[in-house]
């Protein structure tokens, strides 16, 4: 039996026009070739699986070629690249910086790197995974990197390129690698399957080719896995089965759906997805994928974007005629929220659930029409009914208190002698005896006041209202004037504002922190050091005075509040200064606090 080699392995490109997809890189690398301009050292970078390696390899055995062609490419007849071929080269070395990533391996490196080629003109070390390398290594490489003999060449590749030391980039001329495309991708798939001797559908190769993501060993991997699962015929309906990838069908299937406002369809569409094996969090993203198609499709420019076969794009094209492009927009949003709230999410069903909900509901008619269920839109309609009503309502109260106030006020003649004979008989003067009802009495709508809705600019103007006509007279005292200190004064300044209502605990608070002084008895002056609690003060003023009059019974108290003078206002000191000006001041508490060992808290 013949052995079997893998596609990735059997299909490796022996020369720079094989290399699929960097034809920009390859052309480079053979023009270096043709004028022999070589740098030292090479760093190739890329996502896995694009040709990093393998582009190392070629251009090695170019470099060392004693015939290469007008177009830079090796001859592949001298004995430098038969020792290649036959992987016999000793002017090639590779290593595998993921295992030989000490400081040791890369000594020894070195020192190979001190010999000269025995045929040839360099020796090229081609350094794989070279992020693997740890910091010492790294330290160790870069005076050889910097300045190596003529004949070293360095080729390093790596897929993690930010892990790579800065002087370690700055030694090296910059490749960086593309991800392959869709359809170069199904184009290398259909001449491997052509040479052996394959059949397939291009949808099939497509699934394959998206499946990759870009890397076409990947690609080559799968499409082995699918040859060898179809028996040699590649179908769409089989590599869907063996790739477990959902059909796109469902996606086409949600979206007609969600344009219908079905979204008991979707649930139940969505249910039988889950059911086969498939992860909500994979359908939310694939959706995603396929209405960004969809968005794509509506105009010719954006055509070549999709990276779909003939068939497909056709469908794409259909269905973006049906979808207003403000649908897709919205639905493209909500399954971006979907997807960086899924991990975190506790119940993930629940999330993916509202999230078909939503998309389903974009293109959801106006209330009065039939829906498949009350979303959004319909609630914040029916608040905005209710708000509306309101106005209303609150007119019509207004006018039947003021019809009640016109009625009360205006007494007819005739009752007159009525209410003088009620107040005769003690009974109140506005009474009039029970009046005979008419037979079609007018019906009085009953509001509750509770639906009448208040804002705050009309609380705020009533406040401000409150404020301009509340005036606050002076207590009629009993003519007493007793006298008090001012501690007692501060006592029962302290005892109001304890006493002050919750509404007020903010101006409280900073009163409390005032001192009130008898100036020329019984006068109290209230120094306050800014003009904002001077203003707040000046407008409880007449309460204040009332509370110290009643407080320290004397009727003759006046109360003075005026802003303090510059050279008035200090600062509040802290705990600690309070602490150390007392041991200053008091030799004994500064001696009992010695002995007790005391420190402030």
């Amino acid at each position: 039996m013949k052995e079997y080699i893998v596609s990735a392995r059997k299909y490796r490109p022996m020369s720079f026009d094989a290399v699929v997809g960097q034809e920009a890189l390859t052309t480079t690398l053979k023009n270096a070739v043709k004028s022999g301009k070589l740098a030292h050292a090479y760093l190739f970078c890329g996502p896995r699986g694009v040709g990093k390696t393998t582009c190392a390899r070629i251009f090695a055995k170019a470099i060392n070629c004693q015939h290469p062609t007008e177009d830079g490419e090796a001859c592949n007849e001298c004995e430098s690249c038969k020792a290649f071929n036959e992987q016999r080269s000793y002017n090639i070395f590779e290593l595998d910086a993921a295992s030989n990533n000490s400081v040791e391996n890369i000594k020894a490196l070195m020192e190979q790197t001190r010999i000269p080629p025995q045929v040839g003109k360099y020796k090229v070390f081609i350094i794989d995974e070279v992020h693997m390398l740890s910091t010492a290594a790294f330290n160790a490489f870069l005076k050889t990197l910097e300045e190596p003999p003529s004949h070293v060449i360095f080729i390093l590749a790596t897929t993690e390129k930010h892990k790579i030391l800065p002087t370690i980039i700055s030694r090296c001329q910059i490749y960086d690698f593309e991800r392959m495309t869709v359809p170069n991708i199904v184009k290398q798939l259909k001449m491997v399957a052509e040479k052996e001797g394959i059949t397939y559908e291009e949808e099939a190769l497509n699934v394959i080719a998206e499946k990759a993501d870009g890397g076409m060993r990947d690609a080559l991997s799968v499409f082995d896995q699918a040859a060898s699962f179809c028996q040699g015929d590649i179908t769409y309906q089989k590599v869907i089965e063996d790739l477990n990838v959902l059909d796109a069908d469902n996606y086409f299937n949600i979206i007609d759906l969600c344009l219908e406002n079905k979204t008991a369809d979707v649930m139940v569409l969505l249910n039988n997805v889950i059911n086969n094996g498939f992860d909500g969090g994979h359908l939310v993203s694939g959706l995603a994928t396929h209405v960004r198609n969809v968005l794509m499709a509506k105009d010719e420019q954006t055509l070549p974007l999709l990276q779909t076969s003939q068939r497909q794009a056709e469908r794409y094209k259909e269905q973006a005629k049906k979808c207003p492009a403000n649908f897709l927009y919205k639905a493209l949003k909500i399954m971006n929220d979907c997807d960086i709230n899924y991990r975190q999410s506790g119940n993930k069903r629940l999330l993916v659930e509202l999230t078909l909900i939503e998309i389903s509901q974009i293109t959801q008619p106006d209330d009065d029409a039939s829906a498949s269920g009350r979303g959004p839109k319909r609630l914040k309609s029916l608040f905005k009914r209710l708000s509306s009503a309101q106005p209303s309502e609150a007119r019509q109260v207004a006018e039947a208190e003021t019809h009640y106030n016109s009625n009360k006020s205006a007494i007819k003649p005739e009752n007159q002698q009525v209410a003088k004979q009620n107040a005769a008989d003690g009974q109140p003067s506005n009474y009039t005896p029970a009046q005979p009802q008419p037979n079609n009495p007018v019906p009085v709508r009953r509001l509750k006041l509770g639906k009448i809705g208040k804002t705050f600019d009309n609380l705020r103007q009533r406040s401000d209202e409150k404020h301009e006509s509340e005036t606050v007279d002076d207590v009629k005292g009993n003519g007493e004037r007793n006298a008090f200190t001012e501690e007692q004064l501060v006592t029962q300044w302290l005892a109001m504002c304890n006493r002050m209502p919750q509404q007020m605990t903010g101006i409280a608070a900073r009163l409390k922190n005032m001192t009130p002084a008898i100036t020329e008895f019984p006068n109290i002056e209230v120094v306050v050091d800014n003009q904002i609690l001077y203003d707040d003060i000046v407008k409880i003023k007449g309460r204040i005075r009332n509370t110290l009059v009643v407080a320290l019974k004397n009727d003759a108290i006046t109360l003075n509040v005026r802003l303090a003078k510059p050279e008035e206002i200090r600062r509040i000191p802290t705990n600690r200064e309070r602490f150390d000006e007392l041991k200053s001041s008091n030799k004994a508490f500064e001696k009992l606090s010695e002995l007790l060992g005391l420190e402030l808290n």
